[in-house]
């Protein structure tokens, strides 16, 4: 089972980005869960959301405390939350960030992890060009394709087709496309 947990804040499509991430995996025959994770925040407070993408049924139904990826849409988050938390030794972790590793001062969590396991990508940056606004999911969701090799690119795309329509969805696959030729390993 592939675990994901994504952070991020209040209106950035968190819970958005961890439904599509699961019609993503069912376009690939695969199983998948979504789970939101949020109270009555507001616009701009953490919120957290977490999928399981498995090749046979799941039946676990609370949160991911282990998760083989992390997907940090608000790098702030990282002395305000311990978005760290059960990361796996072998895990991923894709940040959205157009700044150098050095700067987010998280060098003991990066030191945890393998050669290339970590990844970023301006998404914020991508997502105000293509989009007009600044929502980093569907950009973090192209570049995961690139990184981890669980999904595909066009499951991807087709889910953001299901989610979105007309020129909504054609932004949102152009920046899903954009970050997927952007994101590197640092």
């Amino acid at each position: 089972m592939f675990q994901v947990r994504i952070h991020g804040r209040g209106g950035q499509g968190v819970v958005t980005a961890a439904e599509m991430l699961s019609i993503a995996a069912f376009e690939e025959g695969k199983h998948a869960q979504a789970i939101p994770s949020f109270g009555s925040e507001r616009m701009g407070a953490p919120v957290v959301a977490f999928v399981r993408i498995d090749d046979d049924p799941i039946e676990l139904t609370e949160p991911v405390a282990r998760p083989d990826l992390l997907i940090i849409q608000d790098p702030t988050l990282f002395h305000a939350v311990d978005v760290f938390s059960g990361l796996a030794d072998d895990g991923f972790l894709l940040i959205n960030t157009a700044r150098e590793l050095t700067e987010l001062h998280i060098d003991e969590a990066l030191g945890r992890l393998p050669d290339h396991h970590v990844y970023t990508v301006a998404a914020t940056e991508l997502a105000v060009k293509h989009l007009g606004r600044a929502t980093p999911n569907t950009a973090l969701l192209g570049a995961l394709t690139a990184l981890s090799g669980v999904l595909q690119l066009e499951s991807v795309i087709t889910a953001i087709n299901d989610k979105f329509s007309g020129e909504v969805a054609e932004r949102n696959v152009t920046v899903a496309r954009a970050a997927h030729g952007a994101a590197h390993a640092d």
